[in-house]
């Protein structure tokens, strides 16, 4: 049994790697052309990937583009938590502030798809669960109880999205860093947090 593992890797690393081709494909030509007018032979031309290949994978382009966006969601929602970070933040939001500088264009796509609304959508899913986790593991909140901190969650994972939203509207955005402390400064001056951790 223990012979069979490499093969399962190796497949598992093809696959990541056909995943990543097929979903940098899609970003590069929705940042070139309006998303209705992509067709899934354009992403295989541009991905290099044969036709029977993506339909073994994705049932068209919406399901490859929202697959693409809960891969990096995942990704960047539990960063905290794999990184085993020692302070007391609950969102990486410097780091993905510092991402979305680089994906203006591609947000500016989204927008223009009508597509930013499913990525806060499912972004708000993805952060409160890893919100939710983050807070567990913190002294200053682990004893709060499961439905109050499953509230908190989504309420402060809310307020993230909404800060990261008006951030990416303006044009002279203040610096990640900056944004990062003024969001954790509201978390934890919040009454909500207060009453939650420190109750009468």
């Amino acid at each position: 049994m223990s012979g069979k593992s490499p093969p399962t890797r190796k497949l598992d690393s093809r696959v990541k790697r056909t995943r990543n081709a097929l979903g940098a494909a899609l970003i590069a030509l929705m940042q070139e052309r309006p998303f209705q007018d992509i067709r899934v032979q354009d992403i295989l031309d541009r991905a290099e990937i044969g036709r029977s290949t993506f339909y073994a994978h994705y049932r068209d382009k919406d399901d490859l583009f929202l697959s693409d966006i809960e891969d990096f969601l995942e990704l960047m929602s539990n960063l905290l938590l794999r990184q085993n970070e020692a302070s007391n933040r609950i969102v990486p939001v410097r780091e993905l502030l510092n991402h979305f500088a680089q994906m203006r264009p591609l947000l500016t796509a989204l927008t223009e798809a009508d597509k930013l609304r499913d990525f806060l959508e499912l972004g708000h899913g993805y952060f409160a669960r890893a919100i939710d986790r983050r807070l567990a593991t913190l002294p200053e909140t682990g004893a709060i109880e499961p439905i109050e901190r499953a509230a908190l969650s989504q309420a402060f994972a809310g307020a993230f999205l909404s800060l990261a939203s008006w951030w990416m509207s303006q044009p002279f955005p203040a610096p990640p860093a900056e944004v990062d402390d003024l969001f954790h400064k509201m978390v934890w001056s919040g009454a909500l947090l207060q009453t939650a951790a420190h109750p009468k």
